[in-house]
């Protein structure tokens, strides 16, 4: 059996994610062909005890016994916050790939390697329904945030949070559509949102404060959120 790649991740990502690799490898042995780390840990933007931790993993063979016998692994998992992890199959990568061409994107371009192949990399992805799968995503978040506003608008606390997960799962988004107006699109997450708001001519001053607010877990600009995200929903409904 191969041996871990973990020299690109971070000392404290390595001490939760060696343990568990180590198991997940015994569990399925030969069966899995690569392991990579994608999401926040892969950058600056991970929060040790408040960020997730999101690994996909690459089986030969997929079907429910694998899922059965990696239950008590993952259940110790989620406890150190590494979310279940995407389980794929070669073939499945193949048809599912067009369906969510953003998702694929966003881990091919922001991995690192674990374990053994590099299945990503040489990835071909067909871009044609990029713009039309955003503009269903983003329309489908406007519709949620302002029903999850509806729920929670009384709480303070609970509009923070609205703003600052609803525009996290935006950003993958957001660096799809930039790939229509740059060739190579920035991975960090805050000048994704200065580069997509200077070529769709939004106000950057929100989602930078949003997004910085999320890694500091202070105030919003030392203002009121409830304020502050009819700023936010408006700036989602230009998009729109």
């Amino acid at each position: 059996m191969e041996s871990l790649k973990l020299e690109g991740v971070k000392p404290e990502l390595k001490a939760i994610i060696q343990p568990y690799l180590i198991k997940l490898l015994d569990i399925h042995k030969e069966n899995i062909i690569s392991v990579v780390l994608y999401g926040s840990a892969t950058g600056k933007y991970f929060m040790p005890k408040k960020s997730d931790i999101n690994l996909a993993v690459i089986f030969k063979n997929l079907e429910f016994q694998q899922l059965k016998d990696s239950l008590k692994l993952i259940n110790y998992g989620m406890s150190k916050r590494i979310t279940a992890p995407l389980l794929l199959s070669l073939s499945h990568i193949e048809s599912s790939k067009g369906a969510f061409p953003v998702e694929f994107i966003e881990i091919k371009e922001n991995n690192v390697l674990l374990y053994g192949k590099d299945i990503f990399s040489g990835l071909k992805i067909d871009e044609t329904n990029i713009r039309l799968f955003c503009k269903r995503e983003i329309e489908g978040k406007l519709i949620r945030l302002r029903q999850a506003y509806l729920e929670i608008g009384l709480k303070r606390k609970g509009v923070e949070v609205l703003m600052k997960e609803s525009m996290n799962s935006l950003i993958p988004v957001f660096r799809a559509l930039l790939r229509s107006r740059v060739q190579n699109p920035p991975v960090d997450k805050e000048k994704i949102l200065i580069e997509f708001c200077n070529h769709y001519g939004l106000a950057k001053d929100v989602f930078v404060a949003i997004l910085r607010d999320r890694m500091n877990n202070e105030k919003i600009k030392g203002g009121d959120a409830k304020v502050f995200f009819e700023k936010y929903l408006r700036e989602i409904e230009k998009i729109s």
